[in-house]
C-alpha cells in the first residue's frame, strides 16, 4: 500500500511539474523610475502568458540582465538601445512604453523667464562677461542629457564652449546639488523635478522637447532567441504593456499609486510627476534614428547605428497587440 501511495504521490508531482513546464512564460526586467514603475502591473493584465516583472534600480542593470540572458524583456530607454546596438549587443524593440519626464530647472535667482530663451542666453552671456561660468547640469548619457543638449544645440548654445558642462550621476543628487549653489541650472527627470520645484530649490525654465529626439525615453527589447522561441509569449507581453498604457493613461490617481508603492516617493511627488508623462506605446523610427546620430555625434557611442536602430525594430507583435498597421505606430 506505502509503495503504491509514494508512487500515486510521484505520479501527482509529475503531472505538476508538467503543467508547470508547459505553462508559458516571460521574465520581464524593469527600472523603479517614475516612468518605469507601471511596468510593475503587467502581470495582472497578461493573458495568454505567465509574466514575472522584476524590479531593477537602473535601465543599464535591466539591459545587462536581458544581454546576459537572465531575463526575456527589458524596459530601457531609447539611449540604452543605441548603445546596445553599438556595442554590438543582440536586441529587438518590440515596444515602446512611457516618454517626457524631462525637465529644465534654472536657479531661484536667475533672471530667466519660463520658455524664453532669449532670457537665458543673455544671463549665460552675462556670466561670460563677469568671467563666471555658467555651471549646466544632467546626469551624463540618460535621456535628460541627450533632451538638454539638443535643445541647447538647437538654440544656438554650444554646451562645450558656452557653458561649463556638470556631471551629476545620481538624479536623486540633484536637489542638493542646486541648494548649495553648485550649477545654475539642471535637466532631470521626474519625480525628481517635482521634487526640486516642491521644494522650491529651483524653478521651472522649461521641458527640452523641441529637438530630434523629441520627447522619447522608453522602449521595451528583447533578443532574437526569444522572439525565435516565444514569439506568442512575446505578442501577449506586449499586449499587457499596451493595456497598461491605456489604465494610466485613463487613470493618473492609479499612475500615482503605482508610482508610490514602488518608489517610496511622497505621493504630492508622484501627483506633480504624471503631468510630465506621456504613456505611449508606440515606436518612434525616425526618431530613434536621430537620437543614436545625436548620441554619436556626442561620442556616447563610436558608430553609426542608424541602418540597426531602425533594422531591429520589430513592429509585428505591436500591430497583433493594437490591430494596427506599423504607418499607425510610430514606422
Amino acid at each position: 500500500m506505502l509503495a503504491t501511495l509514494i508512487a500515486l504521490g510521484f505520479a501527482s508531482l509529475d503531472v505538476a511539474s508538467s503543467f508547470a513546464q508547459v505553462e508559458p512564460s516571460i521574465k520581464l526586467g524593469y527600472a523603479k523610475c517614475a516612468h518605469c514603475t507601471p511596468m510593475s502591473l503587467t502581470p495582472q493584465y497578461a493573458k495568454g502568458v505567465q509574466i514575472d516583472a522584476v524590479g531593477f534600480n537602473t535601465g543599464t542593470d535591466a539591459l545587462t540582465a536581458l544581454v546576459s540572458k537572465n531575463i526575456d524583456v527589458a524596459q530601457v530607454t531609447y539611449l540604452h538601445y543605441a548603445i546596445a546596438l553599438d556595442k554590438g549587443f543582440d536586441v529587438v524593440a518590440i515596444s515602446g512604453q512611457v516618454n517626457g519626464g524631462s525637465a529644465m530647472l534654472a536657479g531661484n535667482d536667475l533672471e530667466v523667464t519660463p520658455n524664453d530663451w532669449a532670457s537665458l542666453k543673455k544671463v549665460i552671456a552675462d556670466f561670460k562677461a563677469a568671467g563666471k561660468p555658467f555651471r549646466v547640469a544632467a546626469s551624463r548619457g540618460n535621456a535628460q542629457d541627450i533632451h538638454m543638449r539638443g535643445a541647447f544645440a538647437k538654440q544656438g548654445i554650444d554646451i562645450n564652449k558656452d557653458v561649463q558642462f556638470i556631471n551629476i550621476p545620481n538624479p536623486s543628487d540633484h536637489l542638493q546639488a542646486l541648494r548649495r549653489g553648485e550649477i545654475e541650472l539642471i535637466c532631470t527627470v521626474e519625480p525628481f523635478a517635482t521634487q526640486i520645484l516642491q521644494n522650491k530649490a529651483a524653478k521651472l525654465f522649461g521641458l527640452p522637447y523641441d529637438q530630434a529626439a523629441g520627447k522619447l525615453t522608453n522602449i521595451i527589447l528583447t533578443r532574437s532567441d526569444v522572439v525565435a522561441a516565444k514569439p506568442k509569449e512575446l505578442e501577449n507581453t506586449v499586449r499587457a504593456v499596451v493595456k497598461v498604457d491605456e489604465f494610466i493613461a485613463g487613470d493618473k490617481a492609479a499612475l500615482v499609486a503605482v508610482i508610490s508603492k514602488i518608489t517610496g516617493l511622497d505621493k504630492a511627488i508622484a501627483a506633480g510627476a504624471v503631468d510630465n508623462l506621456d504613456p505611449d506605446p508606440k515606436m518612434y523610427r525616425a526618431s530613434a534614428v536621430a537620437i543614436a546620430g545625436m548620441m554619436r555625434d556626442l561620442k556616447y557611442i563610436n558608430s553609426d547605428v542608424s541602418a540597426a536602430v531602425e533594422k531591429n525594430m520589430d513592429y509585428r507583435f505591436l500591430e497583433a497587440a493594437t490591430g494596427k498597421p506599423k504607418s499607425d505606430l510610430g514606422y
